[in-house]
């Protein structure tokens, strides 16, 4: 029985070994959770928006779904790469398609985001905050600066045999 745990817990750890890894050396992966913890931030620290628990359940799995393509399609391009060091067409077409498949995810994710955020009143309560408190607003512009040196140097620099 205790084999049946360290089989599960180590199933778990190569899980969070592959997030981790993906998270390093992935910059699309860093600006989809750099975009999610800042929708989360205005989400969970203010009350600007109304949400129902289904809008909730609705943008967390679209998050969900992107963060998981974006995984699938570094899994698929790390193969690629092992299969063939040479360019070839199918090798691009592999390449082409699993990028496609995290574009549409985006796309739709930021679908399924407009439909549920476009709260006029939400925007406008951020807009008077935001006027009032201007210590605010200029610790929002701030945090910019993190958040893109986070997007862009985040990651380690991927070893030679790891390059796209």
């Amino acid at each position: 029985m205790k084999e049946q745990y360290k089989k599960l817990f180590k199933s778990f750890g190569y899980a969070f070994a592959g997030v981790w890894n993906t998270l390093r050396t992935e910059r699309n992966f860093r600006i989809h959770l750099t975009c999610i913890g800042y929708m989360l931030g205005f989400l969970l620290l203010t009350d600007w928006f109304v949400l129902s628990r289904t809008d909730w359940a609705v943008l967390l799995l679209a998050c969900a779904l992107v963060l998981s393509m974006e995984i699938v399609n570094t899994a698929l391009e790390s193969v690629v790469d092992l299969a063939t060091q040479e360019r070839h067409p199918l090798a691009k077409k592999a390449k082409d398609a699993a990028a496609g498949a995290v574009l549409v995810c985006a796309i739709f994710a930021v679908l399924v985001g407009l439909c549920i955020l476009l709260q006029p009143q939400a925007f406008s309560q951020m807009f008077l905050y935001f006027k009032t408190h201007l210590w605010a607003f200029a610790l929002f512009v701030l945090s910019i600066v993190p958040a893109t040196a986070f997007i862009f140097f985040g990651g380690r620099k991927q070893d030679d045999n790891t390059k796209k």
